[in-house]
């Protein structure tokens, strides 16, 4: 079995946005979308902050889809258009995809975005990995891992892995023991957010 994941060391974010920025430009996300935010904790403003001057502190929190174990999304899709694939990863069939948006109302992360209308794209054509599917108006949308990239070739890894420039994220199987990723979800106290919610997430953070 292959239990695909990522663990984010906050530690090292520098919220440079990097990563949305290359989870855009890869898989072709339209303007006024990203599947990839970074946050900043504690506060709702970018680039805010913690405290009172000036004993201030910022922490930076990227957010996506988590991957869920248990996933609400899949639940609650009438279409069966979310689903686990067999790498663990949740997806969408976008040619199932009514625009019902009962998995974005169900998803605790708000990790899902929703293309209201026709795709807006600059430059206007394709751009990313060239397997990426065109998705059309009216359907749901988030990160896929870097599903099509990651399947073509096993040693790939999605590009916000690739492209952070402080190396915050580790990439790999989570079922495999002997996997950099596994030895550091057990040797980091490594958390998941909203562990109350009984989604058991695959992307794991750590301080």
């Amino acid at each position: 079995m292959t239990k695909l994941g990522m663990v984010i060391d906050l530690s090292r974010c520098v919220g440079c946005h990097t990563c949305a920025n290359a989870c855009k430009m890869s898989n072709n996300v339209p303007m006024g979308m990203l599947w990839n935010r970074v946050l900043t904790d504690g506060d709702e403003v970018l680039d805010g902050a913690q405290g009172t001057y000036p004993n201030l502190t910022r922490t930076y929190v990227p957010l996506a889809c988590q991957h869920c174990d248990n996933p609400a999304c899949q639940k609650v899709c009438p279409t069966g258009a979310t689903y686990k694939d067999d790498k663990g990863r949740v997806e969408i069939d976008y040619d199932k995809c009514i625009g019902c948006r009962f998995c974005m109302a169900a998803c605790p992360y708000n990790a899902r975005v929703f293309n209201w209308s026709e795709p807006d794209h600059d430059p206007d054509f394709q751009t990313g990995f060239k397997d990426v599917p065109i998705r059309p108006r009216g359907v749901m949308e988030k990160c896929s891992l870097c599903k099509e990239r990651c399947d073509a070739d096993p040693a790939n890894e999605p590009m916000c892995v690739v492209c952070c420039p402080s190396s915050a994220r580790i990439y790999g199987d989570l079922d495999d023991p002997d996997s950099e990723i596994s030895k550091i979800v057990k040797q980091s106290n490594a958390y998941t957010l909203l562990e109350g919610k009984g989604t058991r997430p695959q992307v794991y953070y750590h301080d």
